[in-house]
């Protein structure tokens, strides 16, 4: 049984006290919020902070609410269970409501939190692992060691990106509104992520997610995420494959997104979804011909390496198969896609 390091438990009931505690801390503190993916860390010392600020005390960072504008505001400490049965963000958001469903298994949902989810650190079959076990293997790029273990005389960290609420937030434009003792900064999510497996987030030491904001989608708004995992809870991604149609009112593509997730050290935005897909109609042999060669873009631009469990070569097969599942779940309503 691997047990607790000791540590101080800060527990502020003001976002306003969360950051002055967060500041005096300085590099030996951090925030924790539900703690499911934190704590598990922090045991395997991948972690060793002198004060955890819990921030469950903090009300104002819980709830989903809608503003006049349609923009639907999530805080960041709300349950990502609360997420995926929220009626607001089912109906104006579905490929939300699906990603955070099929995160982890239900007791973990009821304590795991969306902000927590979008700032998941990455992983790495080399990197969650215990002390002993990374200490045996002479550690890694990522903690305490100089070698990549997954891409031979690497200069940076490939860990995975593997939280299923990013790719999702991204085709929906989210925006994080983040505070720090210098005040506050809405950025979009995708100017959150740097290409770096070690740090992949644009969020200095001293700064917390309070909120995520979710625009208003185009009328004929239509969203589905797809995940491969070994089993049918529990597991993180092999991969995910969140899709954005927005339909006009002939029923044709008027804009689409695609991004991926699990792959590399950031989630992968499939370019040319958009291009490929606007004009053509659902159930057409046109739409038929554009997915396909979406997804075959998709295959050439999503390129997974061994940085988690799972056959590489297998997870970057079932890219173009994912792809076409979820588009045509995002069509038709049917739900999210989570074959194994």
């Amino acid at each position: 049984m691997l047990r607790m390091p000791k540590f101080e438990v800060q527990n502020p009931t003001s976002l306003s006290e969360a950051l002055k505690l967060l500041a005096e801390g300085g590099e030996q503190a951090l925030v924790v919020a539900g703690g499911t993916d934190l704590l598990p860390n922090i045991k395997h010392e991948l972690f060793t902070p002198d004060t955890v600020i819990s921030l469950q005390s903090i009300a104002e960072l819980r709830g989903i609410r809608v503003e006049d504008d349609g923009t639907l505001v999530i805080g960041a400490l709300t349950p990502l269970q609360t997420v995926a049965e929220s009626a607001e963000v089912q109906e104006r958001a579905p490929a939300l409501a699906q990603a955070t469903s099929l995160i982890a298994g239900p007791q973990l949902r009821r304590m795991g939190t969306l902000g927590g989810n979008v700032l998941q650190d990455t992983r790495c079959q080399w990197y969650n692992q215990t002390y002993f076990w990374r200490e045996a293997l002479g550690f890694c790029l990522k903690k305490d060691g100089t070698v990549c273990h997954v891409v031979e005389k690497g200069s940076r960290c490939v860990a995975a990106a593997s939280n299923d609420s990013a790719p999702v937030l991204m085709t929906l434009r989210a925006t994080l509104e983040i505070h720090s003792p210098r005040g506050v900064r809405e950025i979009l999510i995708d100017d959150l992520w740097r290409n770096d497996g070690a740090m992949n987030k644009d969020l200095a030491g001293d700064e917390i997610l309070a909120a995520i904001r979710v625009p208003a989608q185009a009328a004929g708004h239509k969203g589905a995420y797809g995940k491969l995992r070994d089993r049918g809870s529990i597991d993180f991604p092999l991969l995910g494959i969140a899709v954005r149609l927005d339909l006009d009112e002939s029923g044709a593509v008027a804009d689409a997104d695609v991004v991926s997730v699990a792959l590399q050290a950031q989630p992968v935005r499939v370019k040319q979804a958009a291009e490929l897909l606007a004009g053509k109609r659902p159930g057409t042999e046109d739409f038929d011909e554009a997915l396909e060669a979406l997804a075959q873009a998709a295959y050439k631009r999503c390129r997974p390496m061994p940085n988690i469990p799972g056959d590489h070569e297998y997870r970057r097969e079932m890219v173009p198969v994912y792809l076409r599942r979820t588009v045509r779940a995002a069509v038709d309503g049917s739900g999210p896609v989570h074959h194994v």
